[in-house]
């Protein structure tokens, strides 16, 4: 089963907005790069994003990561007692690089940013069955915190978002927040939304097709949406091996 579809969320607005979508040992050092053919051929990625079960060092208690975007640069502190399966699991993510290169394909004004499909199709495939237990809900979904998107209970794989408003709301649905935008939220506030909800209740990019058909569908469909050009850890503390 596939995990691109939308969730369904009741919005405290006037109209019921669709909420956010989705759809092993220390981590080793970054492997050897896996290139795709065809247009994507100068591009490179993480060989151990093909295998996420290998993925799950566990994270320091608060770390930082730097975006630099298209659009600007913004910096996410995670604070792993609010949600920490989620955020072990970022930090595996952007130890590896996976967000680098990827968009931010729904982008609604008022609501939130979503980003967490990978480029490469291949990538994609590997972390679709990846699914995570939920967090309790801890932290609320205030304007700048992030979480994962889902698709129901314990559906959790890649994709976030970033809350433009107060969504708490979402907290009674389970989407449990584990970091906030600490720097450059104004940003994340001008990323590219101009095609609004995605397909198909809308004109903009299908997750199932970024999921197939990666950097080269948004390229040649969406060339506005902004895209990450790196992410980043920075924090004094290392990881700490996962307890089997």
């Amino acid at each position: 089963m596939h995990h691109y579809g939308k969730i369904l969320i009741l919005a405290a607005w006037c109209v019921a907005l669709p909420a956010a979508a989705q759809t092993p040992g220390p981590a080793k050092k970054p492997g050897p790069a896996a290139k795709l053919p065809g247009p994507e051929k100068a591009t490179a990625f993480d060989r151990a994003l093909l295998h996420p079960e290998t993925l799950r060092a566990k994270a320091p208690e608060t770390y930082d990561v730097k975006f630099v975007t298209t659009a600007g640069d913004f910096t996410i502190k995670v604070t792993r007692v609010w949600a920490p399966v989620g955020a072990d699991r970022f930090y595996n993510l952007v130890r590896h690089h996976f967000y680098d290169g990827a968009a931010f394909f729904r982008v609604l004004q008022g609501f939130m940013a979503q980003f967490g499909l990978s480029p490469y199709p291949e990538v994609s495939h590997a972390w679709e069955q990846a699914t995570l237990k939920d967090d309790p809900v801890v932290q609320s979904n205030l304007r700048g915190y992030i979480t994962y998107a889902m698709a129901g209970p314990n559906t959790r794989t890649t994709q976030v978002f970033i809350n433009y408003g107060n969504n708490q709301r979402l907290d009674h649905d389970g989407f449990a927040a584990f970091g906030m935008v600490t720097e450059g939220m104004d940003v994340v506030d001008k990323l590219y939304g101009g095609y609004g909800e995605g397909a198909p209740g809308g004109r903009g990019p299908d997750q199932g097709l970024i999921g197939t058909r990666g950097r080269v569908y948004l390229q040649q469909n969406f060339p506005h949406l902004d895209t990450i050009k790196s992410a980043s850890l920075f924090t004094s503390a290392p990881a700490t091996p996962a307890s089997k």
